[in-house]
């Protein structure tokens, strides 16, 4: 048998391993199971499809989706490894083969979905084979706090009764510490060592703004990504179509996803997006947990998701090959309104609601804050950055604050008198001293309050109680179609006991220039030979059916650009070309690379 880092340097092609990706192999190696918090593009695959090769038996990869279970065997095949899936897309025939293979020894990784392994057939089958280990992917769907939460994950415990002597890993690019414990106990994982490579995604760029016109915001950061894939997020189906067809009017390749969609449309609306160059697909949050695909530029929001866990797990589908990328958002309260409708729409117990306000104020917050965006997101995950990113909006354009405590008490103080029953829209025309026939039915007009506030905008009024609502001063009643209502934490400030600073919301013209300054694209030493290099990479995946990622990341033809080398043995040395590729593609690559230097 091969060790890891024979099988890391021969078939996968890479030079050494990444921290703790030795650490956690050689847990797995030794028969113990491991817990894996490993951000997007960590490398958590090599985890388990290491030891799956190094051990002896067949390594059993639990997947959430269909498409990830064949991008990953797509890959797989490229590699020499023997690998295949057992899913509702196989008929009877194709999963005899693969049920076949399996008994005979002859496959290295099978990835399974979750609701076939717990099946009493799937085990009695699994107990006839030699097995390397069980690796269960995407684990945080066994929270069922969270927002993919997979009810099959919780019946994942049985694999630890059941094969006591098979080493286990669960693996998740997103979980808390209180997801942390609900994997460890719902998987049966106490005694599993626990691996957090950490949070942090430094080739991200987070920007957030707030709402204006969204389409215009959208298309103006757009125009910074020629020619680049991105995934836009919207919140609702309607929203997903109507702006992927705005975009196709302007001359962009948009692909609209959600579950709403025809099941073949939605098919090959994803292998497009896989395969081919510079597609933007809008989508809900139906679209994108496990998606490989490497080179995506930039996730834009043009609705807030609901929790930190969402957006950090939607943005960090971006740039997963390390090159620089951008997370963009754009938000305004009455996202947090439509939010909150959603969830008191939603079944569930009393803590489960509660648990979900306490997420959307912290997303709410991020957005609010006016310090390091990086340094509060990884602070969510009980990570501490030391000092400012220097790569986030609030870094790059440090944002105006003012004394906002006498406007706040202002705000407060309408809000107290009006009975806590309004919305903002009405809360404002109090303050502005607005002659509306709502103020006058409800006898407004001889409130304290009343003009009191005349001096300062629409826009701002709105800016003050938005950023009330997300600093936990005023909540929003759903029951009572918005109205904002004061909370306990307003006291010491309506006493004038403490103060509050807001951010100073940005005009349009300087909005505009936020948005335009996405980051550049990295370096490319020759561009016309990345070019032909890419045109014969893509050229391959056809042929093979296979995204164009799967035969070589751009990494690794920005390597070849650089070195330009003249032979095999060189073409070898480069990251990302192991055995197996360098015998199927080399002759290819060096065949272009010799004509460009030739």
């Amino acid at each position: 048998m091969r060790s890891p880092r024979q099988i890391l340097e021969e078939t996968f092609g890479y030079p050494s391993f990444r921290p703790p990706q030795a650490d956690i192999i050689d847990t797995l190696m030794a028969g113990e199971d491991a817990l894996v918090l490993m951000p997007t593009g960590g490398g958590k695959s090599l985890c388990y499809q290491i030891p799956s090769l190094a051990r002896p038996g067949c390594g059993v990869v639990v997947s959430p989706l269909i498409a990830l279970m064949q991008d990953q065997v797509s890959a797989l095949h490229t590699l020499g490894i023997r690998a295949a899936c057992l899913n509702s897309t196989l008929d009877a025939a194709a999963v005899r083969d693969v049920e076949g293979a399996l008994r005979a020894g002859a496959l290295d990784l099978l990835y399974v979905a979750p609701e076939r392994l717990v099946q009493e057939r799937m085990l009695a089958l699994l107990d006839d084979v030699q097995l390397a280990l069980f690796a269960i992917d995407e684990a945080h769907c066994v929270s069922q706090w969270g927002h993919d939460f997979r009810v099959d994950y919780l019946k994942l415990d049985v694999l630890a009764r059941r094969f006591p002597r098979v080493p286990r890993i669960a693996l998740t690019a997103t979980a808390d510490e209180r997801t942390r414990v609900e994997i460890r106990t719902r998987l049966a994982l106490d005694s599993a060592r626990q691996f957090v490579a950490g949070f942090d995604r430094p080739n991200i760029r987070y920007r957030i703004s707030l709402k204006e016109n969204p389409r215009t915001q959208l298309a103006g950061f757009l125009e910074t990504y020629p020619g680049a894939a991105g995934i836009v997020y919207c919140l609702s189906r309607k929203k997903t179509e109507d702006t992927a067809a705005w975009l196709v009017e302007r001359g962009f390749e948009a692909l609209p996803y959600h579950a709403g969609l025809d099941a073949a449309v939605r098919a090959r609306n994803q292998a497009r997006f896989l395969r081919e160059d510079g597609i933007i697909m809008v989508a809900t949050i139906a679209f994108g947990m496990g998606i490989d695909k490497p080179d995506v530029r930039f996730v834009a929001h043009l609705d807030m998701p609901k929790t930190v866990e969402a957006y950090y797990q939607e943005t960090g589908r971006a740039g997963r090959d390390g090159e620089p990328a951008t997370a963009w958002m754009v938000y305004g309260l009455q996202d947090v309104i439509k939010l909150r409708q959603m969830m008191a729409a939603s079944t569930g117990s009393e803590a489960h609601r509660l648990a979900e306000q306490q997420r959307l104020n912290a997303m709410l917050g991020l957005c609010e804050v006016v310090t390091c965006r990086r340094q509060a997101l990884l602070r969510y995950f009980g990570e501490v950055l030391p000092g400012p990113c220097g790569n986030c909006d609030n870094c790059l354009d440090p944002v105006a604050t003012w004394d906002g405590t006498e406007a706040a008490q202002m705000a407060l103080s309408a809000a107290y008198r009006t009975g806590q029953r309004f919305g903002v829209n009405h809360l404002v025309d109090v303050l502005r001293g607005e002659d509306t026939d709502k103020v006058r039915q409800f006898g407004h007009q001889r409130l304290p309050t009343f003009g009191v506030g005349a001096a300062r905008s629409s826009g701002e009024w709105r800016s003050v109680y938005r950023q009330l609502v997300a600093g936990g001063y005023l909540d929003v009643a759903l029951d009572r179609f918005g109205a904002l209502g004061l909370t306990a934490a307003c006291r010491p400030l309506l006493k004038g006991e403490t103060d509050i600073r807001f951010r100073r919301d940005a005009g349009r013209g300087a909005a505009s220039a936020r948005r335009t300054s996405a980051m550049p694209p990295a370096d490319v030493t020759d561009p016309v030979l990345f070019e032909a290099l890419r045109a014969c990479r893509r050229d391959l995946a056809a042929a093979e059916g296979v995204p164009p990622y799967v035969i070589f990341h751009d990494r690794t033809l920005k390597a070849m650009c650089a070195a330009k080398p003249s032979e095999l043995a060189a073409l070898r040395a480069i990251s990302g070309v192991g055995d197996r590729k360098l015998d199927k593609y080399g002759a290819a690559f060096l065949a272009i690379i010799h004509g460009h230097t030739g």
